[in-house]
């Protein structure tokens, strides 16, 4: 098991040691453009239209954002991604990044896809986790409804049942392949649904190891409170607890939802009080680390050192099976690279579906950088000191 005790994000030759010069120069002019809100803005709004009209710009969008923030328009186009970052140490999360589904054929398409990436997982060890998102598989007005607990129509409740089925038909092959799986977040005007499934799920193929994993959003002030509850009952019924640890994904959305709806917001009013949930759920999760494992999702350095105090606090092997850490494809290469280089189970989310189909992820994607206070800055940053270092100019 490894023992290592130094840890540093300064190292920009590990941290880019993937890209050639010319992805560093392409990496470093896509962040420069996305740095101007104003631009990103004005760009999403004509790429969305362009998308519309059906003018053909999907080449310069798959040789730009796509090719930075995303491994391939299918399971076989990732395996170039993969490769480049297993070379590194780095692991792969395959998450299938199709957001816009509203059928129940193409929801059961879905689960199809994402079994198959499962199946994938099962035969490369290049694969930390499949992942999946509850939205994929289901209309999220009717978990909305089902949360609220408006009386379901005839047809709502078979559509939910098949959300249940499908729900649980990729946790149980995910068991039956013995591969790690993560449920993504959503809303907290239906994330309670999906809450009561996956602890359903870890009770029923959690039992010898964790497979099935959870995420807690610590923006959310009941988070965590309900991780404290969920330790003590995967403690009471003997499962793991499989837990998916990030900040969040929703704030503005949470924030207008309160506002539109004339509620308290269910997030934190300051990022400090984010820091500091995360940071405690951080140290309750590494406590419990023989029953709870965790997917440590941060770009946030002090976080991440953090964990490493925490590690060597509780005296648990920083490459222990239970403890991974993941970072976004195409963000936070110096956290990841060099967390892989010191001997964690890094990893990065590797999306992927066809471009046109991904389009609302890559939006979320550019909207989110420039809205995180600095973070397309710094990424911007270290590109720059990694052009210097290699001695090449911007153009």
């Amino acid at each position: 098991m490894e023992t290592f005790t130094q840890l540093s994000f300064e190292n920009l030759e590990n941290a880019f040691a993937s890209k050639s010069n010319k992805e560093l120069k392409k990496s470093f002019w896509l962040f420069t453009l996305m740095n101007k809100q104003s631009l990103t803005n004005v760009g999403t709004f004509f790429i969305k239209l362009a998308l519309e009209l059906k003018f053909p710009i999907k080449n310069i969008i798959k040789n730009t954002l796509f090719k930075q923030f995303c491994g391939g328009e299918d399971l076989l186009t990732c395996n170039e991604t993969m490769n480049n970052l297993y070379k590194c140490k780095v692991l792969s999360i395959l998450d299938y990044s199709v957001e816009a589904s509203v059928t129940e054929e193409a929801f059961k398409e879905n689960m199809l896809e994402i079994i198959s990436s499962i199946k994938k997982a099962s035969e490369s060890k290049q694969i930390a986790f499949a992942v999946f998102k509850s939205t994929a598989l289901v209309d999220k007005n009717l978990l909305e409804k089902v949360q609220s607990k408006k009386t379901l129509s005839a047809i709502e409740q078979r559509n939910f049942d098949y959300f249940k089925s499908r729900f649980e038909n990729i946790c149980r092959e995910a068991q039956n392949d013995g591969v790690k799986v993560l449920i993504d977040a959503e809303e907290s005007w239906i994330q309670e649904v999906i809450d009561d499934l996956a602890l359903d799920m870890m009770r029923k193929y959690n039992t010898l190891k964790p497979i099935v994993f959870n995420t807690f959003q610590m923006y959310r002030k009941d988070k965590y409170a309900q991780l404290e509850t969920w330790i003590k009952i995967s403690k009471q019924e003997h499962f793991y607890l499989g837990v998916k640890l990030v900040r969040g994904a929703y704030l503005q959305k949470e924030i207008e939802y309160g506002a539109d709806n004339q509620i308290p917001p269910v997030v934190f009013s300051k990022k400090e009080l984010t820091d500091e949930s995360y940071n405690k759920a951080l140290r309750l999760i590494i406590q419990n680390s023989r029953k709870v494992a965790i997917c440590a999702g941060s770009h946030n350095e002090e976080s991440n050192y953090l964990l490493l105090k925490l590690l060597q606090e509780f005296e648990v092997p920083i490459n222990h099976a239970h403890i991974y850490v993941s970072q976004l494809l195409g963000m936070s290469d110096h956290i990841t690279f060099n967390m892989a280089k010191a001997g964690f189970n890094a990893s990065k989310y590797v999306p992927y579906g066809p471009v046109q189909e991904v389009m609302p992820y890559l939006f979320r994607r550019a909207e989110e950088n420039t809205s995180i206070a600095g973070q397309t800055s710094r990424e911007l940053n270290l590109l720059k000191n990694e052009l210097k270092r290699r001695n090449l100019k911007y153009f």
